[in-house]
C-alpha cells in the first residue's frame, strides 16, 4: 500500500493519497482546489487517480474533489448521509453516493466509510484495510471528526451557515460517534485528520500530524467523558471556548455541497500598467497588495488590501475578500501564479492579472499611532479584531470586538462619521483589516503594536 499525507500549512488541511502498486490505482481523500500535486505524485509513483472522495462537505476551504474527478476521470464518492439540507446536490455522471458501512476497493486496499456525525450532519471516517497483509483495519482518516489531542466543533453550521442551535445536536451526535464508532476500533489503528493547529475547525488541535485510537482513548480530554457516559458533561466542554468561525465559511458551505466552480485549462496570469490597474480599480476591482505590512503602510495604494505574501495570505483572503469582485495581486512576477493558485484555496478565482510594483499608484499613508497618542483621539471607535475568546481575556476599556473574518459582512455596522482605531493583539491582523475599511472609504487608524503594546505600557485593560 502507497501513502502520502499532503498538507497546507495556512489553512493547517491535510489531504491524503492511498494505493496499490500492484494494479497502479490509488485514492485521493480531501483534495484542495489546485490539483497539481495530486497529478504530480500519482505520476512519479506511476499510480492513476481512479477514486476521490472527501469526508465532509467542507466550510474553511473549497474542495477539489470534483476538478480532480473530472480531469482524471476518476470515480467521485460522496457521501449520502445526513439527511435533507446538507447532502451533495451536483452530480457529473462520475458520482457514488456513500452510506455507512459501504466498502469499495482500491486495488488490493479496502475502504470503509463510517459514518461519524457531529462536526457535520453527511461527516464520514474512512478506515483502510491493506488486505495483502490481513484483515484488520491500519488506518482511519477522520476528517473533522477526532483530531490529534480534540474534536471538530459542532457549532459551525450555527456560527457561519444560518443554523440556529443546531451546536446542541452536533454534540449529541459527536458524542455517538465517538462511542459506537471510534472507540470500538482496535487501539492499534493509527488516526490520520483532516487538519492540524491553526486551523479554526477545531479549538485546541496537536501539532503532531498523526495518533492513534488507543493514545486518543487514554489521554484526550473527552475520552473518560465518553467512557463514562456523561454526555452533559462531554457537551459542555465541547462547546466551551470555540473560536469565532469567519463568516466566509457558510459561502464555501454551500459552494461545496452544490458543486465548486470548475477551473479546467488555466490560462497565464496577465501582467498590467498601472495605468490599466487605476482604470479596473475605478471600475471596482480591488488590488491585492501581497507587500509586507511594513511596505504597505509606508504608502497604500488606494483601493488596496493588504494581505502579505506568507503564511496567513490563504486565511486572510478568505476573511477580507468576496468573491463577485474583480482581483488583482500587487505581486512579483514570479509569485503572481503560486498567489493565484494559494486564493482558489478559499474559492477567489477572478484574479485577472498582476502588477509586479507600486510605481505609478495613487497612495495614502497608514502609518500606525503609538498606544501612548490613543488618548489624542477621544472619539474614536476603538475596533477590536481580534478572537472573541482574546478580546475576553482582556481588552481596551470601551473596544468594541469585530472578528475579521466578519468584517466584510458588517461593514454597515461601522459609523462613517468618525476615526476607527483598528487592532489586533500585536498588528499584523488589523493592519489587513484596516487596509479593508481603508479601501471602503473609512477613516481608519491603527494601533502600533495592538494589544500587546497598550498592555505592556501598563494602560488600562478589562
Amino acid at each position: 500500500m502507497y501513502f502520502k499525507r499532503f498538507y497546507d500549512t495556512d489553512l493547517a488541511q491535510a489531504s491524503y493519497m492511498i494505493g496499490c502498486q500492484k494494479t497502479g490505482e490509488c485514492l485521493v481523500v480531501d483534495p484542495v482546489r489546485d490539483i497539481s500535486p495530486y497529478l504530480a505524485e500519482a505520476q512519479g509513483q506511476k499510480l492513476r487517480v481512479t477514486h476521490v472522495t472527501e469526508t465532509h462537505i467542507h466550510a474553511d476551504y473549497l474542495s477539489g474533489s470534483r476538478e480532480l474527478a473530472k480531469a482524471t476521470g476518476a470515480k467521485l464518492l460522496l457521501s449520502d448521509e445526513g439527511g435533507a439540507g446538507w447532502q451533495y446536490t451536483y452530480d457529473d455522471g462520475n458520482r457514488v453516493k456513500l452510506r455507512d458501512s459501504d466498502t469499495f476497493m482500491v486495488g488490493n486496499v479496502r475502504i470503509q466509510a463510517l459514518h461519524t456525525p457531529g462536526h457535520t450532519p453527511e461527516h464520514l471516517s474512512f478506515l483502510i484495510t491493506d488486505t495483502p497483509r490481513g484483515d484488520a483495519p491500519s488506518m482511519i482518516l477522520t476528517g473533522d471528526f477526532v483530531f490529534v489531542g480534540d474534536l471538530g466543533r459542532p457549532d459551525l453550521l450555527d456560527e457561519a451557515a444560518g443554523g440556529q442551535d443546531t451546536r446542541f445536536i452536533g454534540a449529541r451526535q459527536m458524542f455517538a460517534s465517538l462511542r459506537d464508532k471510534f472507540l470500538t476500533l482496535p487501539d492499534y489503528v493509527q488516526v490520520w485528520p483532516g487538519h492540524g493547529a491553526g486551523s479554526a475547525c477545531g479549538k485546541a488541535l496537536g501539532a503532531v500530524p498523526t495518533t492513534t485510537v488507543g493514545y486518543e482513548r487514554a489521554l484526550s480530554w473527552w475520552g473518560r467523558l465518553v467512557e463514562a457516559g456523561d454526555e452533559e458533561g462531554f457537551t459542555q466542554e465541547l462547546l466551551a471556548g470555540q473560536p469565532d468561525a469567519p463568516l466566509y465559511y457558510g459561502r464555501m458551505k454551500l459552494d461545496n455541497r452544490d458543486g465548486p466552480a470548475l477551473l479546467g485549462e488555466v490560462q497565464p496570469l496577465a501582467e498590467l500598467s498601472a495605468q490599466d490597474v487605476k482604470a479596473r480599480l475605478a471600475a471596482g476591482a480591488r488590488l491585492i497588495d501581497t507587500r509586507p505590512r511594513e511596505e504597505h503602510q509606508a504608502g497604500a495604494p488606494v483601493g488596496s488590501v493588504n494581505i502579505p505574501d506568507g503564511g496567513t495570505l490563504e486565511t486572510w483572503a478568505g476573511w477580507l475578500l468576496t468573491p463577485e469582485r474583480e482581483l488583482i495581486l500587487l505581486a512579483p512576477a514570479d509569485r503572481a501564479e503560486a498567489l493565484r493558485r494559494q486564493l482558489w484555496m478559499v474559492g477567489l478565482d477572478r484574479v485577472t492579472g498582476f502588477l509586479p510594483s507600486a510605481q505609478g499608484l495613487d497612495t495614502v499613508p497608514a502609518q500606525p499611532i503609538p498606544a501612548a497618542k490613543l488618548g489624542s483621539h477621544p472619539d474614536a471607535l476603538i475596533l477590536d479584531v481580534r478572537a472573541k475568546t482574546e478580546y475576553e481575556a482582556g481588552h481596551i476599556p470601551g473596544a468594541r470586538q469585530l472578528h475579521a473574518g466578519r468584517l466584510p459582512w458588517r461593514l454597515d455596522t461601522l459609523p462613517r462619521d468618525r476615526e476607527i482605531v483598528v487592532h489586533c493583539q500585536g498588528g499584523a491582523r488589523s493592519a489587513a483589516a484596516a487596509s479593508l475599511l481603508r479601501a471602503e472609504g473609512f477613516d481608519v487608524l491603527e494601533l502600533a503594536g495592538g494589544y500587546e503594546a497598550w498592555a505592556k505600557a501598563q494602560h488600562e485593560t478589562v
